[in-house]
């Protein structure tokens, strides 16, 4: 585990559908066939930066305050809520141009045998009954990493969920402050100066390495597929999915959800920014529309110590498009007062992580599914 993350590490970055993305899924690809595992590479276009998108969203919320126009401000809104919450939007296609990819293995279920003679009363004769069919663990993380802001800063970061829910609430009331121009001009000026700085940002900040974010998620979530490969988990199939440009809009989860490749009641596990802070496990999440998670592992973890609930507001995980879909989920991460240390920022480097943190959380994980029947 130590070494697969310090190879993730030597790379500068994994920027979302950028070329050391691809050499990152290339060493992954390796590290896991060197363990005898058949890996997919599920290839899809995706954005390098969520950037563009919202620069789009300023400018029309920009233009609809300037020119009091409340079907463009209204528009605005859509594509401000639609990236923020994962839904379909007409333009995707626009800024999904460049290829990223999900490397898949499978370890089958081996416990189900070839069916078995059930007692049955000397007066019938021995029915054949039929083993059940394996339920589907998926252990997912992502491995790509972002571009920082200076929101990240160690200055900004704790105002991060005010400042996006101020945003949040200006977009929303502007096309019905379209009725009152001196006030959506001043709103859309607002929103122009927003566009302005991520102009900037695409222009002049780097990629941050991402030894926490998520390559101690990677790390945690390999080798437990790698463990349950070797003793496999009684009545399930087992699933490991690391994902790519997570960082630009959960867009390799969001490929992986519609592929039809994971059943709607696959059981999802997700693991991320695990290298410091207290461990937590998510029971929903949704930076707008909230999306409480349901199922197995969420009771099982209510039930053990060594993490604690919490509602996962300031951003989104990868289980976003599945717990949309109504796929049982949980997600892990460790937090430093309500935060991902280093979030984002260039400090997420090696020498920032804890590993006995990464260490506790394999334990955790490790456990947790253990008791899954």
């Amino acid at each position: 585990m130590l070494e697969l993350w310090e190879r993730l590490c030597a790379l500068p970055h994994r920027g979302s559908a950028s070329a050391f993305e691809r050499l990152a899924a290339k060493l992954l690809k390796e590290h896991l066939e060197a363990w005898g595992c058949r890996v997919q590479t599920q290839t899809f276009k995706a954005p390098s930066s969520y950037g563009p998108e919202l620069i789009l969203a300023g400018l029309l919320l920009a233009l609809g305050g300037g020119l009091a126009q409340w079907w463009l401000a209204l528009l605005g809104v859509y594509a401000f809520w639609a990236h923020f919450s994962g839904w379909w939007t007409p333009w995707e296609g626009l800024f999904d141009r460049y290829w990223s990819q999900n490397l898949l293995a499978v370890s089958e279920q081996q416990e189900a045998g070839n069916g078995k003679l059930e007692a049955q009363s000397v007066l019938s004769p021995p029915a054949f009954v039929a083993p059940p069919k394996p339920r589907t663990l998926l252990l997912m993380a992502h491995y790509d990493s972002a571009k920082t802001f200076f929101i990240y800063s160690p200055a900004q970061v704790r105002q991060f969920r005010l400042n996006f829910l101020f945003n949040a609430a200006l977009a929303t009331v502007l096309p019905f402050a379209c009725f009152l121009p001196l006030a959506s001009k001043f709103i859309g000026l607002y929103f122009l100066l927003q566009a302005g700085l991520l102009v900037h940002r695409e222009l002049t900040q780097p990629y941050v390495n991402g030894a926490n974010d998520n390559a101690t998620g990677v790390a945690v979530a390999t080798q437990l597929f790698q463990e349950l490969r070797l003793e496999p988990l009684p009545n399930y199939r087992v699933i490991l999915a690391l994902t790519g440009a997570e960082e630009v809009g959960a867009k390799g989860a969001t490929h992986l959800a519609r592929s039809g490749l994971v059943p709607p009641d696959a059981l999802v596990l997700n693991i991320d920014n695990v290298g410091r802070g207290e461990l937590f496990y998510a029971v929903g999440e949704g930076m707008l529309v909230f999306h409480p998670y349901t199922g197995a592992l969420r009771e099982l973890a209510r039930g053990m110590p060594g993490a604690r609930p919490m509602e996962y507001r300031l951003a989104y995980f990868d289980t976003l498009p599945f717990v949309a879909k109504g796929n049982p989920c949980l997600s892990l991460i460790r937090l430093r007062e309500g935060i991902p240390a280093n979030w984002h920022w260039l400090s997420d480097r090696p020498q920032n992580v804890d590993w006995t943190a990464v260490e506790e959380t394999l334990a955790y994980a490790r456990a947790l599914v253990r008791q899954l029947r």
